[in-house]
């Protein structure tokens, strides 16, 4: 099915994400003062149009690509990755002042997903109680290292750029409980060539990334495990996807598409020598 059926939708969100001012120029702090719940639902209707099962890649590429949906697409993506940070921040404070901080974390708008998420990633590369398995780009609510050390056991090492999201996000931790054996350390890519890991992820908002995947090749080995987040058909309206020139000089090995509502497909590559 041709997703051109979407082009009007795709403006009409645009239009309505407009609408809260000048985004652009303003920035998404513009959306700082809404419930939400209202600007979830803004992010619902993106959704319904990313997770239609019916428009093939090929599909997808047609439109996403068109030079007169770009800029309703800039704002689409830079609303994506706002709401993301914004639903991260706040269940992260929610935990730190809940009675039961498990029940707050369980509560997350992306919670079952990441369920989903997580066993895909888990067979990209061999998790256990043995190895240290470093994140990059862990945020405010380290939602990825926290369930990987849940679900497998291993030594999990989250890094984040923002001091002051750093720092939230070792609060979270200890609230919870499980800050013996997962870390938060400050710091970008280049960082990793201060810790012992085994295993490597890159987040789907760590960037810039040519120069992320650039920095991680002078770093790792050939047999590191190299894992990351992207996106793909048209779920490619959410944000941005990882390029073969971001990644020239790794090898694809494999490649996960997402289950369901899960919007990342995940990929694992290593080093070429």
């Amino acid at each position: 099915m041709s997703c051109y059926k979407y082009w009007g939708k795709i403006e009409e969100i645009a239009n309505k994400l407009s609408s809260y001012g000048d985004l652009d120029n303003e920035g998404l702090s513009a959306l700082d003062g809404t419930d939400i719940d209202e600007i979830t639902k803004i992010l619902d209707e993106i959704e319904v149009i990313a997770h239609d099962k019916e428009i093939d890649f090929d599909s997808a590429k047609h439109i996403l690509d068109d030079e007169k949906m770009n800029k309703a697409l800039q704002l689409i993506r830079k609303f994506y990755v706002y709401i993301g940070a914004r639903l991260e921040r706040e269940n992260a404070l929610t935990i730190l002042e809940a009675d039961d901080p498990k029940v707050a974390l369980d509560s997350f708008h992306f919670y079952d997903r990441y369920i989903g998420l997580i066993d895909n990633e888990r067979q990209l590369a061999n998790f256990n109680e043995n190895k240290t398995f470093v994140f990059l780009g862990s945020g405010p609510l380290p939602l990825t290292i926290i369930m990987f050390n849940m679900v497998t056991g291993c030594k999990c090492i989250g890094i984040e750029q923002d001091p002051d999201v750093a720092d939230l996000s070792r609060k979270v931790l200890k609230r919870l409980d499980l800050d013996e054996g997962i870390e938060i350390v400050t710091g970008n890519e280049k960082t990793i060539a201060e810790l012992d890991y085994d295993i490597l992820m890159i987040a789907a908002f760590a960037e810039p990334k040519d120069r992320v995947f650039a920095n991680v090749w002078d770093i790792v080995d050939e047999d590191t495990p190299v894992l990351y987040r992207t996106y793909t058909g048209m779920r490619a309206i959410l944000y941005s996807p990882v390029t073969e020139k971001d990644t020239r000089g790794f090898h694809k090995e494999v490649m996960l598409l997402p289950r369901g509502k899960t919007n990342n497909t995940s990929v694992l590559i290593r080093k070429i020598s």
